[in-house]
């Protein structure tokens, strides 16, 4: 997490969100640091190998869902040349799961070409394992998998294809240090850091950072992030949003272990029953040629800066089976000039137009984003 950024100001840009309360124990009482010596601290860690359990939560104001409402399945085959191996709306059926009620989280992080991330369902799980040039998502509720494998003279465009598939599944909410970096990642100006009481977080001790944005045009009210003292890992990240005084998402470590991973928990053998889907990585590079211009390399516009911050995605990059998609209906209701939905930490706003906007905003900017 080399980020750290040459003038370390108090700031943050949103991007993605989680948390759970600090855990009860005995006091602590830690050798005082500035807010500046702490992002120090995580700027040098140097752990690449860890495993334990994350339990995630969230408070965000959504209304009730079926989620399984016009799924055919969790990981379809996808046929467009994004090669991703999920469609959006299954995206969006997974982000929106993981974004309700509260989950539990075993990982496994052998290195930077080596995790596991394990989501607990009821009577399932689902196992989402980077293995080198190798990559697996099992879902054990339908007994299916995708594969992706890259040979070693094809790994830059492997490397894209990766994070393409791994940006659809929310593996940010997987562990707080994930999400710690995108936070600390885009700090500016806009927001005010300090350092909080001592915490204690998996039964280990941690420095907390309090992130509170300087400007009321945002959804967010403050963020803090618990810091292992010895080891410099984010433990914990907790969100609270305006007028809410629950946290609105949360993520921490209930135990964590610093040992090496025994390289076994990368090996992963679908079982004999189950639907295997292979992804073939393009041999042509990703960059659009001709007069046509594929929606996957259409940009988003990014007005405003800091916390107040909008996204625009331009109508031809939103793919049809996303406005077609019988959840949209159900979180969606209708505004001036489109449809919206309001969470405690997020607005989203589809304009009569196609065009999506987003931010951690409230509606009346992003309709005036869209005008």
């Amino acid at each position: 997490m080399k980020w750290l950024p040459a003038c370390v100001v108090p700031a943050v840009v949103i991007a993605a969100v989680i948390a759970v309360p600090l855990q009860a124990g005995a006091a602590v009482d830690l050798p005082d640091k500035t807010a500046e010596q702490v992002l120090q601290l995580v700027n040098d860690s140097t752990v690449s190998a860890f495993s334990g359990s994350v339990v995630q939560s969230s408070d965000l104001g959504l209304p009730s869902l079926d989620v399984s409402a016009g799924m055919a399945g969790s990981m379809p085959t996808d046929t467009s040349d994004s090669g991703s191996g999920m469609s959006s709306a299954d995206a969006l059926r997974t982000a929106l799961e993981l974004l309700s009620g509260s989950h539990e989280f075993r990982v496994y992080v052998g290195g930077e070409a080596q995790s596991r991330v394990q989501i607990k369902d009821r009577m399932a799980e689902r196992d989402l394992i980077r293995n080198g040039n190798e990559l697996w998502y099992y879902d054990s509720n339908t007994n299916e998998a995708t594969h992706l494998s890259a040979p070693a003279d094809l790994a830059a465009s492997a490397q894209t294809k990766f994070a393409k598939l791994q940006a659809q599944l929310p593996t940010d909410l997987s562990t707080p240090a994930l999400l710690a970096e995108r936070f600390l990642a885009a700090l500016d100006p806009s927001t005010a850091v300090e350092v909080g009481p001592d915490a204690q977080v998996a039964g280990r001790s941690a420095y907390q950072l309090l992130l509170t944005p300087r400007t009321a045009e945002t959804l967010v009210a403050s963020v803090s992030i618990a810091v292992d003292s010895e080891t410099g890992l984010p433990l914990e990240v907790t969100v609270l949003a305006r007028g809410q005084s629950a946290p609105a998402l949360q993520i921490a470590f209930t135990t964590i272990d610093f040992a090496a991973v025994n390289a076994s928990r990368f090996d992963f053998v679908p079982p004999a029953t189950a639907t295997v889907t292979e992804q073939s990585v393009p041999a042509r590079p990703d960059a659009p040629r001709g007069d046509h211009m594929r929606a996957a390399d259409v940009a988003p516009v990014v007005t405003g800066t800091g916390w107040s911050t909008v996204v625009e995605l331009p109508a031809v990059a939103v793919p049809a089976e996303l406005n077609d998609n019988p959840l949209i209906e159900q979180l969606m209701v209708s505004v001036d000039g489109g449809r919206a939905l309001t969470a405690s930490l997020v607005t989203v706003f589809l304009a009569s137009d196609g065009r999506i906007f987003a931010g951690a905003v409230p509606l009346a900017q992003l309709q005036a984003a869209a005008e």
